[in-house]
């Protein structure tokens, strides 16, 4: 996986985002993980859909467009849900009430500088 920062409106928020790569990756996403810290997120690349069976934590899930655009945010996603958002092209996971705690909104437009 490569990591990146995710900016906001030109501003860091000072969240680590980790960026899957291939398929696997994406199916993996975050299962087998403990936790995840409050500053850091999964970027899954070209998927829309997403389900937290097997999951040992709540998330929050934002949905991204092509432009990477945030379109939904479903806050404190628990086990044993699927979500799926049709405008979605990408989706952001993080630790459940981290989108509100770093003010993240509908309508924002993020930006995910490589940082390796």
């Amino acid at each position: 996986m490569k990591s990146a920062s995710l900016k906001v409106h030109g501003k860091d928020t000072g969240i680590k985002v980790s960026v899957t790569q291939t398929m696997r990756e994406r199916m993996l996403g975050l299962l087998g993980r403990e936790s995840l810290p409050s500053d850091e997120a999964l970027l899954l690349k070209r998927c829309g859909s997403v389900h937290t069976f097997g999951m040992r934590f709540d998330i929050d899930v934002l949905f991204l467009d092509r432009r990477e655009r945030v379109v939904a945010i479903h806050h404190g996603v628990c086990k044993r849900r699927v979500l799926l958002n049709l405008r979605a092209a990408h989706t952001l996971e993080m630790p459940a009430g981290s989108a509100g705690g770093h003010g993240l909104a509908v309508g924002d437009h993020f930006v995910f500088e490589a940082t390796s």
